[in-house]
């Protein structure tokens, strides 16, 4: 096996790509923008259909409208002539996926959605073709030539066809003002989503509440250490938050004396420790934690201690 010959091959086949990314960017024109409007103002869906490789890039420019605002479906377009027509309703505008824009269902497909009066969107390498001529408006996705050395493997074309599906997706996103928060909506058992709805709040309720007194025995914190197996506890006067205790405190007291009785907690706990609002986002928690280097961090709601959130919930949870 030539490994040379390999990373050649990888290398001319992502150069020959970008290259041809990089060509699309002078073809968006004020067709494409017409498209975008036309699609932002309407009351319907985007239905987008295609054959074979281009059908597969269909999948994923729906799956970015839907998660972006922008409401879609893939109609094979195979199956469209064999009765899934009947998923294009009367608002909807469809984006047609097709390299050549001259294969045999979509010569059936096109006047059919011409004929129920729905805007047809052409995402194509050639505009000339059947296609591109009955289009309202023209995507160009040309490509000067596969990456395939034999110029057949769809590549550099299908790649063409996603960047442009991107592409339109940025721009509806951009006219329909999608925050992170809307984000966050559409994306709820995401990391990403996570960490723009998740908070401090969701955490500590998973949790136990460990807490002592100030002048609770040495033994007696370790008791409760142990028994809520966060490996802290909170220090706790008049629902306050006065100090903690963490299992290091304890190995270090341990280090220091040959007997802890007598010791209370108020002996050993570490003044005035970093703390968080119960409703900061729990992303917050995770810098805390990296900032000062500590693995636990105590909750407090207007003042009045709420309970833990430890590395364990930030990493079962996703967000690191």
């Amino acid at each position: 096996m030539d490994y040379k010959q390999i990373i050649q091959v990888a290398k001319k086949t992502i150069e020959t790509e970008s290259q041809a990314i990089a060509n699309l960017a002078p073809l968006v024109d004020e067709q494409f923008a017409k498209a975008v409007v036309t699609i932002f103002n309407s009351n319907g869906r985007v239905i987008i259909t295609g054959i074979g490789k281009s059908a597969n890039i269909a999948t994923k420019i729906v799956a970015t409208l839907n998660s972006t605002g922008t409401p879609a479906i893939f109609m094979h377009a195979a199956d469209a002539i064999h009765g899934d027509l009947g998923t294009v309703q009367e608002n909807d505008s469809v984006i047609c996926i097709s390299k050549s824009g001259n294969t045999p269902e979509i010569k059936v497909l096109v006047p059919l959605i011409k004929a129920a009066g729905n805007t047809l969107i052409a995402i194509t390498s050639n505009i000339e073709s059947f296609l591109g001529q009955q289009a309202d408006f023209i995507l160009n996705a040309y490509v000067e030539k596969e990456a395939c050395p034999n110029n057949l493997a769809p590549t550099s074309s299908t790649t063409a066809q996603l960047v442009i599906g991107d592409a339109l997706a940025m721009c509806l996103l951009d006219l329909r003002g999608f925050s992170s928060k809307d984000f966050a909506k559409f994306h709820p058992g995401g990391s990403l989503g996570k960490q723009l709805y998740l908070r401090v709040s969701n955490l500590t309720s998973l949790n136990e509440k460990p807490k002592v007194a100030p002048d609770t025995e040495v033994k007696d914190v370790i008791l409760e250490i142990s028994k809520k197996m966060l490996g802290v506890t909170a220090v706790i006067e008049n629902d306050k938050i006065v100090g903690i205790i963490t299992d290091g405190d304890l190995r270090r007291m341990m280090s220091k004396t040959d007997t802890f009785k007598g010791l209370m907690a108020k002996d050993i706990m570490t003044k005035n420790p970093k703390t968080i609002q119960n409703e900061a986002m729990a992303v917050e928690a995770m810098e805390v934690m990296d900032t000062f280097g500590i693995t636990q961090v105590l909750a407090e709601d207007n003042g009045v201690y709420s309970g833990v959130v430890h590395i364990h919930n930030l990493t079962k949870e996703g967000i690191i």
